[in-house]
């Protein structure tokens, strides 16, 4: 058997591998689960983040939702900014690739809802607007 520390998502995780038809090996002391791995290795919550979001189930508006999973690149507008209908609200970056987020109408940005440089999943509220 042989053991292997995996990443995945920045998490680290400690694995064992036994090669087929080898004999069952004994019985190994034990270590940690990767669920406490992973948490005692997770990176910070952003607070910033995590109060913005909660800030703005209290904001009317519409949300605004990413369609592809990446990262915040560039946030290139700020609440009270009045846009036209594709303007940017930011830029997300997947797969090397620069991705605007736009606005679905002439609306003012009410609320911004991750920071530059926050992971986002595809279909994860960015903004709200009105």
């Amino acid at each position: 058997m042989e053991t292997y520390i995996v990443k995945i998502n920045g998490v680290k995780y400690e694995v064992e591998i036994e090669k087929k038809g080898a004999p069952a090996p004994a019985a190994a002391p034990a270590t940690k689960a990767p669920a406490e791995t992973a948490a005692a290795e997770k990176p910070a919550v952003n607070e910033e983040a995590v109060s913005a979001a909660s800030a703005a189930s209290d904001v009317e508006g519409t949300e605004v939702e990413c369609g592809v999973a990446g990262k915040v690149w560039k946030i290139t507008s700020k609440p009270g900014d009045k846009l036209s209908k594709g303007d940017s609200i930011m830029v997300l970056e997947a797969m090397k690739m620069e991705i605007p987020v736009a606005a679905p109408s002439d609306c003012t940005v009410k609320a911004l809802l991750v920071n530059e440089g926050d992971p986002v999943e595809s279909g994860q509220k960015v903004a709200v607007v009105g």
